[in-house]
């Protein structure tokens, strides 16, 4: 019925989705957007690296955006430079420094446009175990840690007071960041992987009436989202990282009509 690649393509992007799913709520609850795609930017560094010297590409995706995010946080209490002036230097930097980089490999032929916007074919089945083992401890990470981080995220000083040690843990989280990154490449791409993190959290977020309720909803919104978006891919022949992300839209769009006919309601 579906071609092997189909079917790899599907369960590497169900298995991302159970990861982004958490991940993204954490990242809509403390403000972090544009801190994801300084990451996903420079992932780009990370790839041109990985090809250089011919390395596995998600290892080497996560050793650059586990260092440009350790250098973020690092530059957070060495300078008086706002967080957000901070994040564009270091996004365009790393995603400047990767395009220079890609100019110095003309010599060496490798998919670009897969790498940045997603391509189902380039999914092998070590890559599904990459997904799925990395998906695994990330997930397992994020539940030891995910006391500290919720309570940091509530109120960072009480956190702190209470000896939950916040900046460690913050650090983690980053790391855990950089690690769905890194996995996330050859299905979402690059460009559009924050897009992932944010928009079922985003739709969990209007449809939710709780933290446990918003991570749920994230997680469902961001199966349908690849089952959905894979299937388009398939039928109209376009990029499948654009395809996921569009179908997220069309959700969020459609938990945004359930709350207008809610408010409705009420008044």
């Amino acid at each position: 019925m579906f071609d092997d690649f189909f079917i790899r393509a599907l369960i590497a992007g169900l298995g991302v989705a159970l990861v982004t799913g958490p991940l993204g709520c954490f990242v809509i609850w403390r403000r972090l957007s544009f801190f994801g795609d300084t990451l996903s930017h420079s992932a780009l560094l990370g790839v041109t690296l990985a090809v250089s010297f011919d390395i596995n590409i998600a290892f080497s995706v996560f050793i650059i955006s586990s260092a440009v995010a350790l250098i973020l946080l690092k530059l957070q209490k060495t300078t008086n430079l706002p967080g957000d002036a901070l994040l564009g230097l270091l996004a365009h930097s790393s995603l400047a420094v990767g395009l220079v980089v890609i100019g110095f490999l003309s010599f060496i032929r490798f998919d670009i446009m897969g790498l940045l916007f997603g391509d189902i074919l380039a999914v092998t089945e070590n890559d599904l175990i990459i997904i799925w083992v990395g998906g695994a401890i990330i997930l397992f990470v994020l539940k030891l840690i995910w006391k500290p981080l919720f309570a940091s995220t509530v109120n960072y000083e009480l956190a702190d007071a209470e000896g939950m040690k916040p900046e460690r843990v913050n650090a983690i989280f980053t790391i855990l960041m950089a690690a769905i990154i890194a996995i996330s490449i050859k299905m979402i791409g690059l460009l559009l992987i924050t897009g992932m993190l944010i928009i079922p959290a985003a739709m969990a977020r209007n449809i939710s009436n709780n933290p446990k309720q918003m991570v749920l909803f994230s997680i469902i919104g961001g199966l349908l989202s690849v089952v959905i978006g894979l299937f388009g891919s398939l039928e109209i022949n376009t990029p499948s990282g654009p395809s996921i992300i569009t179908a997220g839209l069309i959700l969020f769009i459609l938990s945004l009509i359930k709350i207008k006919r809610l408010s409705q309601l009420n008044n």
